[in-house]
């Protein structure tokens, strides 16, 4: 049994939602929470605009490249959150599933990423108090 539980989160490629959902639950779990992010068609590289909406908010995510989701990555998990990526994303007896209706913010403007980032945040706050209370 590992001593903290462990997230993965998906959406198709692990450029924008996923990698701020990631983010944002490094930052507010401080550790406490094993957190992954991949794509079941992985990007060349993460959003600049999801970068920059984060980067607002003091949550540097330059650093992250898309990953390609594995069985692995979803079995060694205890809560995998889908955003949008459908039939792609397999699924194990006994885990915690919860799929997050997103928009997608690839190809969208500042403002609208802005929005999903601060969805993402306040879905990421509840997930964090269920998995650590």
């Amino acid at each position: 049994m590992r001593d903290k539980p462990s997230v993965l989160f998906v959406c198709v490629h692990n450029a924008g939602r996923s990698q701020m959902a990631a983010g944002w639950l490094t930052h507010l779990a401080a550790g406490r929470i094993e957190v992954r992010s991949a794509g079941s068609a992985p990007a060349d590289q993460v959003n600049p605009i999801a970068v920059e909406a984060m980067r607002e908010e003091g949550i540097d995510i330059t650093g992250e490249q898309p990953k390609v989701l594995t069985m692995d990555a979803v079995e060694s998990s205890d809560a995998v959150i889908t955003m949008g990526c459908g039939d792609a994303c397999p699924v194990f007896p006994g885990k915690r599933y919860e799929d997050w209706q997103l928009d997608d913010p690839a190809g969208q403007g500042i403002e609208m990423v802005r929005q999903v980032r601060d969805e993402i945040r306040t879905r990421v706050e509840r997930l964090l108090t269920e998995l650590t209370s």
